[in-house]
């Protein structure tokens, strides 16, 4: 790398680390732990890529950005937060930050971004000034630090203001009704009406006339779109190649696999293609359970705004919370936070109080079990027979097998790709496989690879 990297953070060992780093890639480095001092270096002309945190001291990095957009047109601006919600991307994708990490990052991930930064830094023109952020909704229960959450916040915030059809995947109650909001209400169309079209407004011929008419130009989310009939998916069809004059942007929901249901018959191929120029997967809650705290956190500080008492988890009682396999998603852990919250015999609610709460929920027992000795297929066994129960009378949806598969490989794949340090010729030893059979898997799982060190 060549170039000068202005790096702006509060924490001495993220500055030395940085210093470090990038003054052995070969550029030269000015570091300060002063908003003030990061504006006067780019006021004077100083700098090729700036890397900075939020949070400072003496101001707000993000408030900077159109500061800097003004004073140095076209200068990239990495940003760095530890605070890992959806508006800090969002808020980073408006104000045109060039990338955003969430903390903690990967060196040599941050490393080859500013790699990046520096060679479009040299051959770029411009860029466009920040735009004027308007007023928009701050409490969007898309809470997570997880990894899998940041790789959603950050695709979500990429598409969020093109007029790319989105397909939103995911389990019953995790929240894609909630992401297909936000991307309305972030984006350029958030003063035009979202209109939600169910099976039933499209079942009449006039019915996507209607839709379209109470959309005028804004978002249709079409909610479920495998259990829409196929006569009302050709209607969307038609509806999608001739708008009219106000066209709106399209998008659906689905916890079918798409990939099954279109060799099922259950959704149309012409449809898929129509609405798939962007796919965002939802995790289901026990794919990041180092989440679960913070939602609980945040759903009984919403219970506290709207007048209920000041509640807080003893840590037996989130470590129980933590073990068990929410079903229902972030919907039934709303549900079970909001009654505890109202039902607690104190500020602090006891590991006894959840476990009288999740005794009545429809799956009762942990996902790993009472018993820390038992081997993998029972816990396996028992978490299906769950997933079975749940569905009653009926048969869960088709393509199970490979659902489960997927479950069980890609976890599989990322703790030994994580534990063998990102090398695959050791992770493929490890696993018993062929590198090039992980090289595919990797690709077909969307698995992302580093070779890393943890910074904090």
């Amino acid at each position: 790398m060549d170039g000068t990297v202005l790096v702006a953070d509060d924490d001495r060992t993220i500055r030395t680390v940085l210093t470090q780093a990038l003054t052995r890639a070969g550029c030269k480095v000015h570091a300060t732990s002063s908003l003030t001092t990061l504006m006067r270096w780019v006021g004077e002309g100083k700098g090729d890529v700036v890397i900075s945190d939020v949070m400072m001291p003496d101001g707000n990095g993000l408030e900077m950005l159109p500061k800097i957009a003004e004073d140095r047109p076209g200068l990239p601006v990495i940003v760095i937060s530890a605070q890992n919600t959806i508006m800090t991307a969002i808020k980073a994708a408006e104000a045109e930050a060039y990338d955003y990490l969430p903390k903690p990052f990967d060196l040599p991930d941050l490393m080859k971004r500013t790699a990046k930064a520096l060679e479009t830094r040299r051959r770029s023109g411009v860029r466009a000034s920040a735009t004027t952020e308007a007023e928009r909704p701050d409490d969007l229960p898309l809470v997570g630090r997880t990894p899998a959450m940041q790789s959603l916040y950050r695709l979500l915030a990429r598409v969020m203001n093109t007029d790319l059809g989105v397909l939103i995947s995911g389990e019953s109650g995790t929240g894609k009704s909630l992401i297909a909001r936000a991307i309305h209400d972030f984006s350029d169309r958030r003063t035009l009406p979202f209109v939600t079209a169910t099976a039933g407004d499209l079942r009449e011929l006039e019915g996507p006339a209607r839709v379209l008419a109470r959309a005028k130009g804004g978002t249709i989310l079409f909610d479920e779109i495998c259990d829409i009939e196929p006569d009302s998916q050709a209607r969307i069809v038609r509806m999608i190649d001739t708008p009219g004059d106000h066209v709106p942007r399209f998008m659906a929901t689905s916890q079918s696999d798409l990939a099954q249901a279109m060799e099922d018959g259950r959704l149309r191929h012409d449809l898929y293609y129509r609405l798939d120029g962007a796919a965002l997967h939802v995790p289901a809650l026990r794919e990041r359970v180092d989440d679960i705290p913070l939602l609980a956190e945040h759903f009984l500080a919403r219970e506290e705004q709207g007048g209920a008492p000041r509640r807080y988890f003893s840590d037996e009682a989130s470590a129980l919370m933590r073990k068990y396999s929410w079903p229902g998603n972030v919907r039934q852990l709303e549900n079970a936070v909001r009654r505890l919250g109202l039902t607690a015999r104190s500020d602090e609610i006891t590991r006894a109080e959840v476990e009288q709460v999740l005794g009545n929920q429809p799956a009762t027992e942990p996902v790993l079990g009472h018993d820390e000795g038992d081997k993998l297929s029972a816990s396996v066994a028992r978490h299906l027979r769950r997933y079975f129960d749940l569905h009653g009378n009926m048969l869960p949806p088709a393509g199970l097998y490979a659902r489960i598969l997927r479950e069980v490989e890609l976890p599989l794949i990322e703790i030994a790709l994580d534990a063998t340090g990102g090398n695959q010729a050791k992770c493929a030893d490890l696993l018993g496989i062929n590198r090039n059979t992980l090289r595919k898997k990797i690709g077909d799982l969307d698995i992302r690879v580093t070779r890393r060190r943890k910074l904090m």
